[in-house]
């Protein structure tokens, strides 16, 4: 299971808005700078989470990025969404289904039962946890997602 780039880097560049204390926000050029990207995939990602929301644009001389809302009301889980969607959806066997037309395993398949918990228990902390909560040292991120980690784990019942 991986991550997409598109959904690494577009985190990456709203966590260093979320960390920018500049008034008039930051420019493509400068996040594109600091995260180590192109200008023209800094481009595209702060186009995709300008769309979805999460940030907004002020043009010209003194414009850059800027959060559209605090920190604490942006949820990781609907970033990820908007940039690159979940690890299981339900197309998910419709896409995977060999050479058949419908998957082999669609009337019972234990696959899914795995993939459908591993989402379950990503959206039980995705659905939590902020760009605030993000904003800090490793350490403290690893305690606050090891926190949210433990309730999502607690509300999956385990036959």
């Amino acid at each position: 299971m991986k991550f997409s780039s598109q959904e690494e880097f577009g985190l990456r560049c709203l966590l260093r808005l979320g960390m920018s204390t500049s008034q008039n926000g930051l420019t493509i050029p400068e996040i594109s700078q600091m995260e180590g990207l192109s200008i023209a995939n800094a481009g595209k990602l702060l186009r995709a989470l300008r769309l979805g929301g999460f940030i907004e644009s002020t043009r010209g001389q003194t414009g850059g990025y800027k959060l559209a809302r605090p920190a604490n009301e942006i949820i990781i889980g609907e970033v990820l969404s908007v940039l690159g969607g979940k690890l299981f959806e339900s197309g998910f066997c419709d896409i995977h289904s060999g050479n058949e037309i419908i998957c082999t395993h669609t009337i019972d398949c234990s696959i899914r039962s795995l993939w459908r918990t591993i989402q379950s228990l990503l959206d039980g902390v995705l659905s939590k946890l902020t760009l605030k909560d993000l904003i800090g040292t490793e350490q403290k991120v690893s305690i606050i997602v090891s926190n949210f980690a433990e309730v999502a784990e607690s509300n999956i019942s385990i036959s």
